[in-house]
């Protein structure tokens, strides 16, 4: 079976497609060896997959013939990942959800003053820059005396 294949009927990639473009990114592999999508599959080969910025490893087991079930995949594949990958996956995850769950929308004006205290824009070079009010009330009298 092909690798693409292969991929998406063990269910690593939601369609065939997205399978294949993943891998003309050079983010599969067979044995430490950059594949193709036509690469043939067999059993024993140990597939790496960068998915979700970790390196899933997996090893074939049996090739399915078509799509499996999700309770099936365990009969075709052995996942073989390091511990640390899926620890680094979850430090992500937790790194992200930090400020706002997820669904939550976009910040409420509360939130945008408390992100705001907490870059503290230096307000004393602003005032420096800006004209004040009298300064303009007097170049707007000036003129007008001036056409008189």
């Amino acid at each position: 079976m092909r690798i693409d294949k292969f991929l998406w009927s063990v269910r690593f990639y939601k369609t065939r497609s997205i399978a294949t473009e993943e891998i003309k990114k050079n983010r599969v592999s067979i044995g430490g060896q950059v594949v193709k999508s036509s690469k043939e599959v067999t059993e024993g080969d140990v597939i790496t997959i960068r998915k979700n910025q970790i390196d899933y490893k997996i090893k074939v087991i049996q090739v399915p013939k078509s799509r499996i079930g999700a309770k099936l995949v365990t009969l075709h594949i052995k996942d073989m990942t390091d511990s640390e990958q899926y620890a680094l996956l979850e430090s992500r995850r937790l790194a992200q959800d930090y400020y706002r769950q997820r669904g939550e929308g976009r910040p409420t004006k509360k939130d945008r003053r408390e992100m705001d205290g907490f870059l503290d824009v230096d307000d004393d070079d602003e005032e420096e820059t800006e004209p004040s009010d009298k300064d303009w009330d007097d170049f707007f009298n000036d003129e007008a005396e001036g056409d008189e």
